[in-house]
This record gives C-alpha cells, structure tokens and sequence, in this order.
C-alpha cells in the first residue's frame, strides 16, 4: 500500500550520517605504585592502539597518578616504563566521549643480573707474587726472596724493587751472615787496618754490612728501576740438563726487562762495579780495590753469580719448603 503524503510514516526521512554513533575522543587516568604501596614518579606511559604506538606518552606524577587525554576511542594498551621496574603492559576499550579509569598498576623491582669481573692491575699481580718470594726459605731459614718459580712472573714496579731490597738487607738471617763474615775476616786478621778486638770486629762488620746494603741497593733497585730491568732469576726448571746449565750460566749476564724481553744485565754488571768503588770510602788505607781489582772482583763477582744460578736451578728450589704451586716450573 502507498502510504498517503500527509500520512506520518510519508513524513519520516532516514539519512545515514544520522544513524552511525558519534566517535569522540575520551580521556584515560590511572596510578602506579611500587610493591609497598608507594606512587612511583617519573614512569612513562606509552599508549599504543592497533598494534601501533600512537606517540601520546604520560608521566606520571610524584603520586604515581597518570592522565592521557585525547585519546581515540576503540581498543588500546598501556605501556609503562620506569627504571629500577619490571616493565607492564594494560590493555582495555575506550568507549566514545568516556573518561577510563584504569585499575590501579603494582609495579615490581627490576631483577637484574649484573657479571662483575675484577681483574687485578699488573702491579698487584706482582705484589702478590712478591709476598710469596718473600716467603721462600732455603732449608726454611736462609732468604731466597731474589728467585721466582713462575716463568711468566709479573715485572716489579719501582716501588717493589725497593720493597724487596728493604726486606732482603732487614732480614735477622743475614744479620748473621754478616756477622760470620765479619768473624772469620777478623780471624785471618784481613783488613789489618781496622785492628783486633771488639772494636776491629765492629769495623770489620759495618763494612761487610755495607757491602751488603749497597750491592744490594744499586744492583738489585736502583739500577733496575733506572733501567727498567727485573733483579729476580727466572726458574727454568724444564729442558735438557744442559740447556739448563747454558740458561743458568747465561743468567749470570743476562736478565729480563720489565717489557719481558732478555737484555744484557747492566744492573747487575755495572751495580757489581759500583759497589766496589763505594766501598774504597769505608776500607782502610791500603787495603781499597784499585780499577784493576774493581774490575777483577766484579769479574769473580759474575762468575759468583753463575754459580749461585746453577744451584738454583738444581738444588736450591728442593731446599726451599714454600714454593708457590700456581704456575710453578717444575723441576
């Protein structure tokens, strides 16, 4: 049936823009605390809608509380990015025109796993190494701090070169060694200068001291620290007996730098030489080595030194009780 022009259904028009709902932007409020309860300050909201970021981002506040405005309306997810927190994601709908209250978002602490690695400077390796050599006793009394059983031994620093002379001139153990010397140099009536009695023994003990002090100072300290070579003799202990022989007798000329190449050993040769000169001052008129006997005791002083070497090489290191196991030559 035709419906009549003044009939009220002829008078309904229906146009499709007036049947959609109108889409209005809304807004989105939230608050975020830590585990205690606490608003959490400064956390960034992301808001992401279609699987897309949308660049809208909140901060929230020092009450944890958070405001987006804006917002299309349909489905959206929430972000939240704080330092020192678990990561956490929201996902809800926004209704057209509505203010969304999302539930309030308990963040937890971060579980970080942090590798720490501590490595130790080349002079504290060799510091450690030191306490070690300074424990080394030949029959578990006479020192043999001068020697170290790790083939790839860290260099001394300047500091530890003069550390080890102290210790080595300091030790009870030499004190009596020369005071022995001192007594048998008093008994052959050598340096007849200083004379006999308490006072000749004194005399004859200040200057073997000195000695002492001094070649041990310029040949195994000062010069060394000036040349930058290492004092100590470096244990072989692997080879052929006389591939053994030739290194310990090579020692006696040779050293390693404290870069680790081999070098001629000036500070032993030249310290050796200055010792002798120096002690001219203290010895008794007469009795002082001229250059020709400073030269000839320096030379009885290498081959002195290739001897020492030889039984360190084959005897002393099973003498010596406290040896340290850690990359230790074996013999």
């Amino acid at each position: 049936m035709r419906a009549l022009p003044d009939s009220p259904l002829a008078q309904i028009s229906v146009h499709p823009q007036q049947t959609g709902e109108q889409r209005e932007p809304g807004t989105i409020i939230g608050t975020l605390v830590d585990q205690k309860g606490t608003g959490v300050v400064n956390a960034h909201i992301q808001l992401s809608q279609d699987g897309q970021p949308t660049g809208k981002e909140a901060v929230s506040d020092e009450d944890g509380h958070y405001f987006l405005s804006n917002v299309s309306p349909g489905p959206f997810v929430l972000t939240v990015i704080v330092e020192g927190f678990t990561s956490q994601s929201f996902s809800g709908t926004l209704r057209s025109g509505e203010s969304y209250s999302v539930p309030q978002i308990s963040l937890s602490l971060a579980t970080t796993v942090t590798e720490v690695r501590v490595e130790l400077s080349t002079i504290e390796i060799a510091q450690e190494q030191m306490k070690d050599e300074e424990k080394q006793r030949v029959l578990g009394v006479f020192p043999n701090f001068y020697i170290t059983y790790i083939p790839n031994a860290a260099p001394l620093s300047t500091k530890q070169k003069f550390q080890l002379a102290w210790k080595e001139t300091l030790d009870p153990v030499n004190f009596i060694i020369v005071g022995a010397t001192a007594g048998v140099e008093q008994a052959r009536d050598q340096f007849t200068g200083y004379g006999q009695g308490a006072v000749g023994y004194g005399k004859r003990y200040g200057a073997a001291y000195g000695d002492f002090i001094i070649g041990t100072y310029i040949g195994s300290a000062i010069l060394p620290s000036l040349l930058k070579q290492d004092p100590r003799y470096f244990y072989k202990g692997t080879g052929t007996t006389r591939s053994r022989i030739l290194y310990a007798i090579a020692n006696a000329v040779m050293c390693k730098g404290d870069n680790g190449r081999w070098q001629v050993n000036y500070s032993g040769i030249l310290g050796g030489m200055a010792a002798g000169g120096i002690s001219n001052l203290y010895y008794p008129k007469g009795d002082e080595n001229g250059i020709g006997l400073t030269f000839e005791n320096a030379g009885i002083g290498l081959a002195g030194s290739a001897v020492q070497n030889l039984l360190q090489e084959f005897v002393i290191r099973k003498l010596t009780p406290k040896v340290p196991s850690y990359g230790a030559a074996k013999p």
